[in-house]
């Protein structure tokens, strides 16, 4: 096949070529390749001649593969003729490898690089860490070396590929191979313990500390952690600190920013975030002024990306400002369906009841189908305007027209509607039917319901069976406490608490927060109040 292909190109080819002409030989080289054809046979060297002519012919071919026998004739084709690949062909070829579902011989053909780059760790890593059998090999190249460089690059690899629990072994091994960590290594192991949510951000924030100079992706990677672990102060003063100035945030830091400040209902901050997004231009491309009124200037958002869009919508939602959050929605040149499902359920908050209605109208006219999460907050937004009917329309058409299999917080939201309405027995009769054993969404919500409407004889009655399912979890018996409470049945809620301090079950602690002018009170309370 090789000797078929050179003795093509040498005839097709009958002057020099210059450097302005290469696309098109290398595009019928790559046909050639692909199509084969009864050639006389010619000698390797002319061929090797011809493709001295680019900088970098091997690199030229590898653009070409299509598939994986395409590449062995290329490879095939280097080794006859002579051709040397670098350390750029070496990665083409390691993510060629990979592409194909051959990771052992991308595996083969990076432990042949002498001293592999970030990028080439990258590649490999990604591609090893898909097939975890091959994971070891990798790890070869790099257990007996000192240079702090190969340690990083893999750590790095790990990290951009979502490996973190293997990116934090391999710092482990990397001290015990007395390898001295620098600025990189650091800022890769704190986007590591990001990523591993349960009990890394002490650790994270511990390795932050160490690092001698903040940079962005060390600062986001902090503030993204703190926002989902729901520590939204912490993600605040972090930005605030001194040691985070001259830091210009990118959008994702933006987002986590104004996450933060939405579960902190912090208007003022708010403002102050998205002010700042709109000086560096990451929710619009050009900056449009210094600082100004956020209601005036929401409108000026035309091409925001909708990432930091929906954040910031969602932001002005939970806040309960729906009128900024329809502006903002209103100037977004692109949505998904996150967009559209936070500005129902920022309606649905407010308890106005048209504008979800119609802003779910206008998205089924769009022709953006719908899913369970835009579902979800339909029926939520039903529950919290009492709308009962449409309740139970959209529900129906969610499993017959959608053929969507309702979820437990599907059934709670309808669980809570009929509560809400008074219809507990059809509640209870619901929840009797459900496929699956209740949980606490379900029961929470239909002895609320009892509560408002003073059936406590349905409650206990409920009360009885969430106990003979969940005879273990402290939530429940908090619940029934709550119901005691709200009637007035002081001795039983006593008793309960005694009936947890004997089962060994304990309530962890809730937390609110008041904020008066520049003060802000932080109060816990031992025993929760579900409502």
């Amino acid at each position: 096949m090789v000797t078929k292909l050179l003795a093509f190109f040498h005839r097709r080819v009958s002057r020099p070529l210059t450097r302005r002409e290469p696309y098109f030989q290398w595009r019928s080289l790559s046909y050639t390749i692909d199509r084969p054809s009864e050639y006389p046979s010619s000698s390797s060297h002319s061929f090797a001649s011809v493709l001295s002519i680019s900088s970098n012919p091997s690199f030229a071919l590898l653009g070409f593969c299509k598939n994986i026998d395409c590449l062995k004739k290329v490879r095939a084709l280097f080794v006859v003729s002579g051709i040397k690949s670098d350390l750029l062909c070496h990665t083409k070829l390691v993510g060629l490898y990979g592409t194909f579902g051959h990771v052992g011989c991308a595996r083969l053909v990076f432990d042949r690089i002498p001293e592999p780059d970030f990028y080439s760790w990258k590649v490999m890593i990604r591609w090893a860490c898909s097939e975890l059998q091959d994971i070891d090999g990798v790890k070869y190249n790099v257990k007996s070396s000192r240079n702090v460089v190969s340690w990083t690059s893999m750590l790095a690899g790990y990290v951009q590929n979502n490996c973190a629990k293997e990116a934090l072994v391999l710092f482990n091994r990397m001290r015990e191979a007395m390898v001295e960590s620098n600025h990189f290594t650091l800022v890769s192991l704190v986007t590591a313990y990001m990523y591993v949510k349960c009990g890394g951000l002490r650790d994270a924030r511990s390795v932050f500390n160490k690092l001698s100079s903040v940079d962005l992706v060390s600062m986001t990677a902090m503030i993204v952690g703190y926002s989902q672990s729901r520590f939204p102060d912490e993600a605040l003063k972090l930005f605030a600190d001194k040691k985070s100035f001259g830091i210009f945030p990118n959008a994702v830091t933006v987002a986590s920013l104004l996450s933060a400040c939405a579960q902190l209902s912090n208007l003022s901050i708010g403002r102050l975030v998205h002010s700042l997004g709109i000086r560096l231009g990451v929710i619009v491309p050009t900056v449009v002024k210094a600082l100004v009124d956020m209601y005036a200037k929401c409108g000026a958002i035309r091409d925001a990306s909708v990432y930091v869009g929906t954040a910031l919508l969602n932001f002005y939602a939970k806040c309960g400002d729906s009128k900024s959050a329809r502006v903002v929605f209103d100037s977004m040149g692109e949505k998904n369906t996150v967009t559209w499902s936070a500005m129902i359920g920022g309606y649905g908050i407010q308890g106005d009841s048209s504008g979800f209605l119609a802003l779910f109208s206008d998205m089924i006219k769009e022709n953006l189908e719908p899913n369970e999460v835009i579902f979800t907050r339909i029926l939520s937004a039903c529950t919290h305007t009492g709308r009962l009917g449409e309740g139970w329309k959209y529900f129906n058409s969610m499993c017959q027209d959608y053929n969507f299999v309702p979820s437990m917080k599907h059934y709670a939201c309808m669980v809570d509607m009929l509560a809400r309405a008074g219809r507990l027995e059809e509640a209870f009769d619901f929840i009797e039917k459900l496929p699956f054993k209740p949980d606490l969404t379900l029961f929470g919500a239909f002895l609320h319901g009892c509560g408002l409407h003073s059936r406590f004889d349905l409650g206990e009655v409920a009360i009885k069976k969430m106990l003979d399912l969940h005879p273990d979890k402290a939530c429940y018996y908090v619940l029934i406490s709550n119901l005691y409470a709200s009637d007035g049945r002081w001795a039983q809620v006593n008793r309960v608490r005694e009936l947890m301090k004997q089962s060994g079950l304990s309530k962890n602690p809730c937390c609110s927060i008041t904020e008066m002018e520049t003060n802000k009170n932080l109060s816990f309370s031992r025993v929760a109040c579900l409502a």
